[in-house]
């Protein structure tokens, strides 16, 4: 129900969790099956099965990868610190590797890096990645503003030619501001429910958005 009222709102692209006390979990294959059927536009799937930003058991990982695409995924959504907050590219690249010919996104743990500049200079070049998911910042979008814009403006160069999907703190009141940067990619979630997450997905509030973006 949440994804076909995202649809009809006006979203142009789901992302699919389980267990958002942990942030955002891999969901059962059952449950990406289910959700695929019920809507038709672009749908990614987010590859984490632990709390955190450590990748884990990556055996286990990418079998979960493979069991999905068997399914009928063709995007993902991941990424991997190690504990010193550095990418973990060994993890990175094995699961990217997992789902090779798909395209993918770098989630917000691009936003709890020890030094995103360097991150994004290490995973640039993986196959699929076309999209970074940031606010610029561990504590969102307003702490984030000029590391975004900044980010933008080296579009082209090396590790900067992914799309910036902004997410995390962001607030209709940003939208005029970002779309005239140039910043054309938002991702919501509590913000179109009526009252956060224990609550369903709004498609009023989706359609808001829409026109908000598209203005």
């Amino acid at each position: 129900q949440d994804a076909q009222a995202a649809e009809s709102g006006g979203a142009d692209r789901l992302e699919r969790v389980t267990d958002m006390a942990s942030d955002g979990l891999t969901p059962s294959v059952e449950d990406f099956a289910r959700i695929r059927a019920a809507v038709g536009i672009p749908l990614r799937v987010m590859l984490r099965i632990r709390d955190g930003f450590a990748p884990g058991d990556l055996d286990a990982l990418c079998a979960r990868a493979a069991e999905l695409r068997a399914e009928g995924a063709e995007e993902f959504v991941l990424g991997f610190l190690d504990a010193g907050g550095a990418v973990d590219l060994a993890a990175t690249t094995a699961v990217a590797e997992a789902i090779d010919g798909c395209r993918w996104t770098f989630h917000r743990a691009i936003d709890h890096s020890a030094d995103r500049t360097a991150l994004r200079a290490a995973v640039g070049a993986l196959p699929g990645l076309d999209t970074f998911l940031t606010s610029g910042a561990a504590a969102g979008v307003d702490a984030g503003r000029e590391v975004l814009t900044a980010e933008l403006a080296r579009a082209g160069e090396a590790g900067y030619g992914q799309r910036i999907l902004i997410g995390g703190g962001l607030r209709a009141e940003h939208l005029k501001e970002l779309r005239a940067e140039g910043f054309d990619a938002f991702h919501v979630g509590g913000a179109v429910r009526v009252d956060g997450w224990r609550t369903p997905v709004d498609a009023a509030k989706v359609a808001e958005w829409r026109a908000l973006i598209d203005a």
